[in-house]
């Protein structure tokens, strides 16, 4: 008969490749049950990836079977322990509680500007928030937020140098754009881009966040898969406009994180410039890219959908300014904007409650 003991005696032996230690000593092991020749069990991990649930998997597998028999079953269910319901930190920005992706299938479709103004109205509303610019061939956010040439300081945190990154309008933001110049193109391979975008996580201190914004690059490139192997998003935000050639490429984003090997919870589809609404005719909608696009796109293949933001040229000229649009309550756009925040932090809390159920 196998003992328990000795069951958790050999899980001691695999590590938790965010934590460094074991899985046993950090009490990721639950529900172990041991039935003749099966042994169930549940392990959590702090990388919520596909990819790192099946090496656990792959790992519980290995170890239990290579010493207590080829013939032994072994029933391994692996989920993400979260950091902000439990207790496990990540080794990666530990103080954050929830990493959030900002992606689009193609540019030019507002990802920056939808990045800027939720970041913005959720600091408004009293959380700790910051972003990061991983647009690594187009940053936005130092123009965005009035922060063009200036360039971080550094702090010293527990004996290492960090950068610290840039307050603005109670936003912590950190940009490759406050580390080249703004004149000349950035032209790196896939490997160099990817490398400073994990700097702009690993080298800093972010300090205490409910939020953390990555606003990505557009497409399914290299810098997507680079973060999600070593970032642990906690989910991602697609953003689209209405006509169809953008809605296929936000079909092949969502695809992209609902990979086997990525698995990024989808917390849902923005759809931007759904119609055009002239200064002088404010109540005047003009479909000029089709109309609600990326709504029956998301009804369609079952995903949240966060709301619609018109084009609108305040909204263009606020973030132009350095001042985005979530700022300015009496501007033509405003109540827009507070909605998708609002459906924002209903998907966020109804994908916490979906991971607190599961356990």
């Amino acid at each position: 008969m196998i003992q328990r003991e000795e069951v958790l005696e050999i899980l001691a032996n695999i590590i938790e490749p965010e934590l460094k230690k074991d899985i046993v000593s950090l009490n990721l092991v639950e529900d172990l049950r041991i039935e003749e020749n099966e042994i169930h069990l549940t392990v959590h991990i702090s990388n919520p990836a596909m990819h790192a649930r099946n090496r656990m998997k792959e790992a519980v597998n290995f170890n239990l079977t290579s010493r207590l028999g080829k013939e032994l079953k072994v029933f391994c269910s692996v989920k993400q322990k979260s950091a902000e319901l439990n207790g496990v930190h990540r080794k990666i920005l530990p103080s954050v509680k929830k990493i959030i992706a900002i992606a689009s299938g193609k540019g030019g479709v507002g990802k920056s500007t939808v990045t800027a103004n939720i970041a913005g109205g959720l600091a408004q509303k009293g959380f700790k928030v910051g972003i990061v610019d991983a647009d690594i061939y187009g940053p936005s956010m130092p123009t965005m937020f009035d922060l063009v040439g200036e360039r971080p300081s550094m702090i010293e945190v527990d004996g290492v140098s960090k950068i610290e990154p840039i307050l603005s309008q109670g936003v912590k933001i950190l940009s490759i754009g406050f580390f080249t110049d703004k004149e000349n193109a950035v032209v790196w391979r896939g490997p160099m881009a990817s490398k400073a975008l994990l700097q702009m996580f690993n080298d800093a201190h972010w300090g205490n966040l409910d939020y953390l914004f990555v606003d990505l690059p557009p497409g399914t490139g290299d810098i997507h898969l680079s973060l999600i192997q070593s970032i642990p998003l906690d989910g991602v935000v697609i953003v689209s406009t209405p006509q169809e050639v953008a809605l296929a490429d936000a079909r092949r984003g969502v695809n992209m994180f609902k990979m086997d090997n990525v698995k990024v919870p989808i917390i849902g589809l923005v759809e931007n410039m759904s119609w055009f609404t002239p200064t002088e005719l404010p109540e005047n909608k003009y479909y000029i890219f089709g109309r609600d696009g990326a709504k029956n796109l998301a009804n369609g293949i079952g995903i949240p959908f966060l709301g619609q933001l018109p084009l609108i040229q305040s909204v263009c000229e606020s973030g132009d300014t350095g001042r985005p649009a979530v700022f300015q309550r009496n501007g033509v756009g405003f109540d827009t904007i507070s909605n998708v925040i609002s459906e924002f932090e209903r998907q966020v809390k109804l994908l916490a409650n979906l991971v607190t159920n599961e356990k």
